[in-house]
């Protein structure tokens, strides 16, 4: 049987695309496996920031009967209106002080809104965790998620990759969690005022 022009590109074509996605798929495998991978969102991170959750839950930091605070207006790049709370916290064996910051936006939010209905505008829960000394001395040691609502995680797009926010969110990027609270006042990350850092 000869193949033609025509035959030649239908086959080979779909070989090529297989051969390619096995080849990324791979190269990813082992970075990550070699510690090269993107410093969020491996399986350790993803179970790291699912046993956060939990941890936050049972603080009453988060959740369905989580803790109220006084809403404020936000900046960028969290929501317009934005609930700061924190609390020492046992995850794993392991504890630290969780910083847990409500994002709430939509066409009608306010204060007032927010303060009537908390779930409506909650978009989404952006937590900082102090881990153990050695987890990122560089960056303080502060592990980072974005959670939605009822706990899962947001993901970013790149490169065609989905990566879950959590982890060392966006580490050595210009811009991105740890980037913009490494310009927070006295070194330790925190932005939020009265917060004791240990």
């Amino acid at each position: 049987m000869k193949l033609t022009r025509k035959g030649w590109r239908s086959v080979a074509f779909p070989l090529l695309t297989l051969l390619g996605a096995v080849t990324l798929y791979g190269c990813q495998t082992t970075m990550q496996t070699m510690g090269m991978g993107p410093p969020m969102g491996s399986s350790t991170d993803v179970a790291d920031s699912q046993d956060l959750w939990k941890a936050l839950q049972s603080a009453h930091l988060v959740g369905p009967q989580a803790e109220k605070s006084s809403p404020y207006m936000g900046t960028p790049p969290h929501g317009k209106v934005l609930e700061t709370l924190h609390q020492q916290i046992s995850v794993n064996g392991h504890s630290g002080i969780a910083i847990v910051k409500r994002n709430y936006n939509g066409p009608d939010v306010s204060i007032s809104n927010v303060d009537a209905n908390r779930a409506k505008y909650l978009k989404a829960v952006t937590v900082m965790f102090k881990r153990e000394a050695g987890y990122d001395p560089e960056d303080k040691d502060w592990f980072w998620a974005k959670y939605t609502p009822d706990g899962g995680l947001h993901v970013k797009e790149k490169m065609g990759m989905k990566i879950k926010l959590a982890g060392r969110v966006a580490k050595g990027k210009p811009e991105g969690c740890i980037s913009c609270h490494r310009g927070a006042p006295g070194g330790d990350f925190v932005f939020a005022n009265g917060i004791q850092v240990r």
